[in-house]
């Protein structure tokens, strides 16, 4: 028995709770939306619920987890095995219709975040939470922890004029918070009239990161097959926004970088006593070539680096990737940096601005700037942001 027990675990095991969800119910969930046994929970709900469970939902990467990449849609269709109406949350929409909610009572969420502002399954928390403000549904959700942890809080807060799909609120990168502690943060702040009841982990503690917590680890997308690809992910995740690699087409992706024209050796030695000058040595950068199998560079070796986090408590991803970034750009490996295709159904702004939640980081990199004008960026509206979620902590 692993020692911190999920939402769904807490549901499987209290028939209180289980009476307490009423009439018709949805689920969202995904592939590792599964209890300690590694039983689906469609099929923990199908038991508990039968043929009252008519409906279910996935995020992005699909209900499945199988789609690889962002803005590639999932389809609507009925689930082969549990022979439930499937709705993809992330198709020709977004949020979810009135005909999707149509005969739902209650709903069930049920997704493994990982406390990253942009890896989406938080926006279309918060846009269902919206969507069902004005309806008679009752969301419940089962909490699963950060695995990041809920101390460290990393990045700076988004500017509201970079509001995307991959930064619907004011948060910092890495935020600090449970799904089901933001769960709660989107309704104080933004749908106070959103029916939400928060199934609570057992014996999770904000300090944690998840190998602690005695779970096993399940991709909750294709791309981050490890517990340590989301620790790197705050940071690694920000090259999404350049035409390096971030190791998708690789069995390590968002935990290594890279360029056809990158010379590993001579970059990781450079860096790796520039990060320990400032302090920044709770990591290792270490010097790989590589081969994309897919997207970025496919078939062609890449020159790039591992981050290795040596001590996973005191480790910053968000401020090693940047100045990492920083030197990146002015390595004279491409004539292109930034990535100028569309990003998350936004056409306008540069994607490094979107996931960055501002454009004051990039003009920080192309001026070269400090380290102290980087921590300067990141301060901006921090307090405002630590003073609301001290009401939502349940932990």
């Amino acid at each position: 028995m692993s020692s911190v027990i999920t939402g769904l675990e807490v549901l499987k095991a209290s028939k209180q709770l289980q009476e307490s969800i009423k009439g018709n119910v949805a689920y969202l969930c995904h592939s590792a939306s599964v209890d300690n046994n590694f039983v689906s929970g469609i099929e923990i709900l199908q038991n508990i619920f039968g043929k009252r469970l008519i409906k279910l939902f996935g995020p992005q990467h699909g209900i499945r987890s199988d789609v690889q990449d962002n803005m590639i849609e999932s389809d609507h269709f009925e689930h082969p095995h549990y022979k439930i109406p499937v709705y993809s949350l992330y198709s020709e929409t977004r949020i979810p219709t009135d005909e999707m909610l149509r005969e739902i009572d209650s709903l069930i969420i049920d997704l493994q975040d990982v406390g990253t502002r942009v890896y989406t399954y938080i926006s279309t928390l918060g846009l269902l939470m919206e969507k069902c403000a004005d309806k008679d549904i009752t969301l419940f959700v089962l909490d699963r922890p950060n695995p990041v942890g809920g101390k460290a809080i990393e990045g700076n807060v988004l500017d509201k004029d970079f509001k995307s799909f991959v930064g619907q609120y004011e948060i910092p990168m890495r935020h600090g918070l449970t799904f089901g502690e933001f769960a709660y943060y989107v309704q104080k702040y933004h749908c106070p009239n959103t029916k939400l009841e928060v199934v609570k982990l057992k014996n999770w503690k904000r300090e944690m990161l998840f190998d602690e917590t005695g779970l096993t680890w399940v991709n909750p997308s294709p791309n981050l097959p490890t517990s340590i690809g989301s620790l790197t992910y705050p940071g690694t995740v920000l090259y999404e926004g350049t035409t390096l690699s971030e190791g998708r087409g690789t069995t390590r992706p968002l935990e290594i970088i890279g360029h056809p024209n990158l010379n590993a050796y001579q970059f990781c030695s450079k860096m790796n006593k520039a990060l320990d000058k400032l302090g920044l040595n709770s990591q290792v950068i270490r010097p790989i070539e590589f081969l994309p199998t897919f997207q970025k560079h496919a078939g062609v070796i890449c020159g790039g680096f591992q981050i290795h986090p040596t001590n996973i408590v005191s480790f910053r991803p968000w401020h090693v990737a940047q100045l990492l970034m920083q030197e990146l750009y002015f390595s004279d490996l491409t004539d292109q940096f930034w990535n100028d295709s569309p990003y998350e159904y936004e056409f306008e702004k540069l994607s490094i601005d979107l996931i960055n939640g501002t454009d004051l980081i990039r003009k920080w990199i192309e001026k070269k700037g400090s380290y102290q004008d980087l921590l300067e960026i990141e301060s901006q509206f921090r307090s405002n942001y630590m003073e609301k979620i001290q009401d939502i902590y349940i932990y």
